[in-house]
């Protein structure tokens, strides 16, 4: 038996990096997996890769109202409820301030703000009593970073959010952590800098702010995930 046999687990950003990874050691230990994604076929390359069996993806924008509760009725109608809420979907976006666009900011705080807000928001009519949410954050939330303001404010909000959750939702015993992993060597960083160059550049900064002077792999930080659930 798995630890989580019997457990439903929704993953916003589930098609790659730490969403991926985490949907896979979930469901190898029994859970039944909602993953979510902006791309058909980057969904359907994950699937195939957990097994197909104990997965559902759900073409979805983390940052649309519209989809997030489209989301939420899939799971309704298919599972009826929710044990594990990770709410993993962000974007990264560099800019120094002087230089940073009105839509730079927009878009940030529309994926990695709102809509994780809103995500586990609208997952609370059938989230279970005693469930569990998991923000993913980031050292950068505390952290500060060159050309990385914004981003790193999206992430101290999710900081801030996971203990004013706390309190919201103890009459629940829903538990609410905020995972705060250093550089992980994901897709989304790997084109983070908008050209290759900027991009080894980041994760080559990434890396020298590391004790082990090396980025973090998804399976590190999805061990972590497991113990929170």
């Amino acid at each position: 038996m798995g630890k989580l046999d019997g457990k439903v687990a929704l993953i916003t950003g589930g098609s790659e990096g730490i969403g991926l990874a985490t949907a896979q050691e979930f469901v190898a230990e029994g859970a039944y997996v909602f993953i979510t994604g902006r791309r058909k076929e980057i969904l359907d390359a994950a699937v195939e890769q957990i097994g197909g069996k104990h997965v559902t993806a759900i073409q979805a924008d983390a940052a649309k109202l519209d989809d997030i509760d489209h989301v939420m009725k899939v799971i309704e109608k298919e599972k009826r409820q929710l044990h594990i809420v990770f709410a993993n979907a962000g974007i990264l976006g560099f800019a120094p301030l002087g230089l940073i666009p009105e839509t730079l900011f927009d878009d940030i705080f529309d994926v990695n703000v709102k809509g994780v807000l809103f995500t586990v928001q609208k997952a609370l009519p059938i989230l279970v009593d005693g469930g569990s949410v998991i923000l993913n954050g980031s050292i950068w939330g505390s952290k500060g970073t060159p050309e990385a303001s914004v981003y790193s404010a999206t992430k101290a909000a999710l900081r801030s959010f996971a203990r004013c959750w706390t309190v919201d939702l103890k009459d629940r015993k829903i538990r609410v952590n905020c995972l705060s992993p250093g550089g992980i060597d994901t897709p989304m960083l790997r084109t983070a800098g908008g050209t290759k160059e900027t991009s080894e550049k980041v994760m080559n900064y990434l890396a020298s702010m590391s004790v082990m002077h090396r980025l973090g792999c998804a399976s590190e930080i999805e061990e972590h995930i497991h113990c929170m659930c």
